[in-house]
């Protein structure tokens, strides 16, 4: 019989999970990673994970991550929003914890698989996007070790979330944890940003607002408060149109607002490039962004390196962020944009 490890956050998503690798016939032991400093959150989540566990009767491994966490993923957080660039958490946590540490403590337990609840799938060589298009999340893993994905199951791949929910709801003891409410989008982010930002930097810091052409038309409250393409929270005197951010400037700690077409962008520089094959220049169609829609392109590789550029307009794209390819439902590989 198969060992699988799989993570275990106590949400509806994994608990299904290991009830379906269980169905298949694997053995499966769970884990549950501690990553963020948050005590409080982990009593909350790690008994509920303890729970799914225990109805599922499978182990649970508590691993500790905090320390590798905080090192790898929390100080590049919040250094990128200091350099005035919008992070992306998750993409960097899948790619040296989830699929990092996790892996690692995985080859210690003798595992002949990785598994987590996320909806995604892959055919042996390529990460494809899930079957429920709501909530695909190959975005966010195309920052992993390539060599890994023929280790990988993704019990939910080719599930819809609302047929999960449905499934938990009609099983007595786990009604609960079809009924809990949407994990957020980054585990460590309970209000904002700026109030996770705040004990380490100084984020309310009032700076200057200029146009195009660099005069001052206006105050911002702190250049951390914004990211490219934000609208709100500046005043631009005498403005009648909507005005957009189109550049932030750190170490004056000004911001630079447009129109909207100001946005707009035919080209994109990408650095450390990770693909799941071997390929020279080429056509797919690229992501700038989790919640946009793919652009046709052409990216032109030049070492770790890729100038990508786009077959119609694209707004708001930000450094700082990942740029991630795809043929149909094949995930080529991605990079990050500068």
């Amino acid at each position: 019989m198969k060992k699988v490890v799989l993570g275990m956050s106590g949400g509806v998503d994994s608990t299904i999970s290991a009830l379906l690798l269980k169905e298949q016939g694997y053995r499966v032991e769970g884990v549950y990673m501690k990553l963020h400093g948050n005590p409080a959150y982990h009593a909350i989540h790690q008994a509920r994970a303890q729970k799914a566990a225990d109805f599922v009767g499978v182990p649970l491994h508590i691993l500790d991550l905090q320390e590798t966490f905080h090192e790898k993923v929390f100080r590049p957080f919040v250094q990128t929003y200091q350099e005035g660039k919008t992070p992306n958490p998750c993409a960097l946590c899948n790619r040296t914890i989830k699929f990092g540490a996790m892996v690692a403590f995985a080859d210690r337990l003798g595992a002949d698989y990785i598994a987590t609840g996320h909806y995604l799938r892959h055919d042996g060589r390529y990460l494809q996007t899930a079957h429920d298009a709501t909530k695909d999340q190959s975005y966010f893993l195309f920052d992993i070790d390539p060599t890994l994905v023929p280790r990988l199951l993704f019990p939910l791949g080719e599930k819809h979330k609302s047929d999960i929910k449905a499934y938990a709801a009609g099983i007595k003891g786990l009604e609960s944890f079809a009924s809990q409410g949407e994990s957020t989008e980054i585990c460590f982010v309970e209000t904002t940003y700026a109030e996770v930002l705040k004990p380490y930097v100084e984020v309310d810091c009032e700076g200057e607002v200029l146009d195009i052409a660099g005069n001052v038309v206006g105050k911002h409250k702190g250049y951390m408060h914004y990211t490219i393409g934000k609208r709100k929270g500046f005043s631009v005197h005498g403005a009648h149109d909507p005005h957009f951010v189109l550049e932030i400037r750190p170490q004056t700690n000004q911001i630079v607002v447009g129109k909207r077409e100001s946005l707009e962008c035919h080209r994109v520089e990408v650095e450390k490039i990770n693909l799941f094959d071997e390929r020279s220049d080429f056509e797919c169609e690229v992501k700038l962004r989790y919640k946009t829609p793919a652009i046709k392109c052409h990216v032109a590789l030049g070492g770790d390196r890729a100038i990508v550029t786009l077959h119609e307009s694209a707004f708001g794209v930000a450094s700082g962020q990942a740029a991630v390819f795809y043929v149909g439902e094949n995930l080529l590989g991605g990079g990050w944009i500068v």
